[in-house]
């Protein structure tokens, strides 16, 4: 439950900058096929909850179930690790930017092929060549997240433990919720208090670092050290940054 602790912590101001990004959504709402029945494992405040099936919420922190909106979906308190449900009690289990922070990722994994029968998880591939190195704010700013990351299960073994396939997902320069890579080419948007509150990666890291890179980043933004490192990313409408679905 090392995630629920997480955000009864830091969970309070999520729902300021963190909603639904319905091209992301498109995505992950097609990777569910003809699922009527579906289970959100990690559901925090309710965003990528398909309004047009009958969805079934898990999230352990209390924070976070205590924003979900009014008539969102049925949400029960539990761990991915252990899903109080019998198997195959769902047509498909979902998870959106979660399995970062369950203790046991695979066993979390094996527990929604357990209880259904199509597995989408939106996820990092943080590999040197994956999210690390293609997105700017990681390589340049912030190495402290490789040690966030150090002993995880790669992106290929937490496929393997659904047997799944791995889908890309591009984010959109305008992308409308603030996850840690949305603003990759609104920088500026780094140095808002707001927005860092709505990622978990700044409290990982601790306020050092957070200071710091927040620091270099307005430094490198005025001298335009920022601009000349990352010229080519001012003309695209997407980013390839390693975002994953992982679809079994």
């Amino acid at each position: 439950m090392a995630g629920a602790r997480l955000y009864d912590t830091i969970g309070a101001t999520y729902t300021t900058t963190r909603r639904t990004e319905p091209r992301i959504a498109a995505q992950v709402w097609h990777a569910l096929g003809d699922a009527r029945t579906v289970l959100n494992v990690g559901a925090g405040t309710g965003s990528y909850e398909p309004a047009d099936r009958d969805v079934t919420a898990v999230e352990p922190s209390s924070l976070m179930r205590a924003q979900r909106p009014a008539g969102a979906a049925p949400c029960v308190a539990a761990a991915a690790e252990s899903l109080p449900f019998e198997d195959g009690s769902f047509d498909a289990a979902m998870a959106f930017a979660t399995i970062h922070h369950w203790q046991d990722p695979i066993a979390g994994l094996r527990e929604m092929r357990r209880v259904a029968r199509r597995v989408v998880v939106f996820t990092h591939d943080t590999t040197e060549a994956g999210w690390l190195q293609r997105f700017w704010l990681t390589r340049d700013y912030l190495p402290e997240v490789r040690a966030l990351i150090a002993g995880r299960p790669s992106l290929t073994e937490l496929a393997s433990a659904v047997a799944g396939r791995l889908e890309p997902v591009p984010v959109p320069w305008d992308c409308v919720d603030g996850f840690f890579e949305a603003y990759w080419r609104r920088p500026e948007a780094y140095l808002e208090e707001q927005v860092r509150r709505g990622v978990s990666v700044w409290s990982k890291v601790g306020t050092e670092a957070e200071r710091r890179a927040v620091r270099q980043l307005r430094d490198d933004l005025v001298s335009g050290r920022w601009a000349d490192r990352n010229h080519d990313l001012v003309t695209l409408e997407t980013a390839e940054l390693g975002l994953r679905l992982i679809v079994a």
